[in-house]
């Protein structure tokens, strides 16, 4: 057991049982299970819900803690809202708690397919929900909000992929490996059989230094954003905000994540054709990346904007760069209720 991943930590959260969980890449999640968090209430009709997604190293817990609450769009008040974390994330089932001898390195390989099969057995088989208001998701969240449109398209009414792709482009791919390098290159590492996450303390400072260099932005550190947050220095600011995010991660959790990240596609529904896959989203659809981001920079999401019908551009914009969804820049929030607000009230 692993500390960060407790419930006093990223709770409350539920779990319910997958069973034995075949994958797309073959093989089996033995036992498996998702962990989900809920706020509002489900109505009557079962037409009030919004599913959320996690993305690479978050929980539910961000999203209850930066996105839900009454009077902004997403409103328990008004909705029913399941936030569900993705296989590997360390709250579901992953490499550091799945039953021997399938956990650590030997946990098999999950694609965001596998993530948006076992959320929808969820919904459907444990809710009666048959169609969802919303899917929202930001990161590899928006990977699987795109999976979702595409898989499911007569379930969909809404979707609003944030900061990420329907397709990984290869700079995105290449950018994921030397995050997965910066952990695997740590001798502690030991190829997966570490005993204890800090032990591979040097890895996952790398790899956090990484995540400074392309989660935020230039302008970011050009306007003394990190000042404001409360760091005095950049390494300040490195030590006690980044690597402190990342230190009590399992780093087996963070590679399955990361090679699902890599491989995010929905063009394997369609032989490989992009413009096929997004001609099948019937969802209205708000394509909401952000301006300075460098992971999935505007113009890789509006070209597949302009490939799913009826989609619309919603550019979000903060210096902040991709990590603005982390929540500190109140101007971005306020954005994504906008957005996220007309995008509930639009009839679809």
């Amino acid at each position: 057991m692993i500390e960060y991943y407790s419930q006093e930590i990223h709770g409350p959260f539920h779990i319910w049982e997958l069973g034995d969980f075949h994958l797309e890449e073959g093989g089996v999640l033995r036992g498996a299970w998702l962990a989900y968090a809920t706020f509002g209430t489900l109505n009557e009709a079962r037409d009030n819900a919004i599913l959320i997604p996690t993305w690479y190293s978050g929980t539910s817990k961000i999203w209850e803690d930066v996105y839900i609450g009454p009077g902004r769009a997403l409103d328990p008040e008004k909705y029913f809202i399941v936030v569900v974390n993705q296989l590997g994330s360390g709250l579901s089932i992953s490499p550091h708690n799945a039953p021997f001898p399938s956990n650590g390195p030997r946990f098999p390989h999950v694609r965001i397919g596998d993530d948006v099969r076992a959320q929808h057995r969820l919904i459907t088989e444990h809710f009666g929900i048959e169609r969802l208001a919303l899917v929202v998701g930001g990161s590899m969240g928006a990977q699987q909000t795109w999976e979702w449109a595409v898989r499911y398209p007569e379930m969909v009414a809404r979707a609003a992929p944030m900061a990420g792709t329907a397709k990984n482009t290869s700079h995105d791919f290449i950018f994921t490996e030397t995050l997965m390098d910066a952990i695997t290159s740590d001798p502690a590492f030991r190829g997966g059989f570490y005993g204890h996450p800090s032990e591979v303390h040097q890895g996952l400072l790398a790899h956090a230094k990484l995540w400074t260099v392309m989660g935020w932005s230039t302008e970011f550190f050009a306007a003394g954003r990190p000042a404001e947050l409360g760091f005095t220095t950049m390494d300040d600011f490195v030590t006690n905000f980044m690597f402190a995010t990342f230190a009590p991660m399992d780093p087996n959790n963070l590679l399955c994540m990361a090679w699902k990240w890599q491989r995010g596609d929905v063009s394997r529904h369609t032989g490989g054709d992009l413009a096929a896959a997004l001609a099948r989203v019937k969802a209205k659809t708000f394509v909401m990346p952000i301006d300075e981001d460098m992971f999935f920079p505007p113009r890789d999401c509006e070209r597949e904007q302009k490939l799913t019908p009826g989609a619309e551009f919603r550019v979000l914009r903060s210096i902040d760069g991709h990590l603005a969804l982390f929540g500190a820049d109140p101007a971005f929030l306020e954005q994504v209720d906008e957005a996220l607000g007309e995008l509930l009230d639009s009839p679809a």
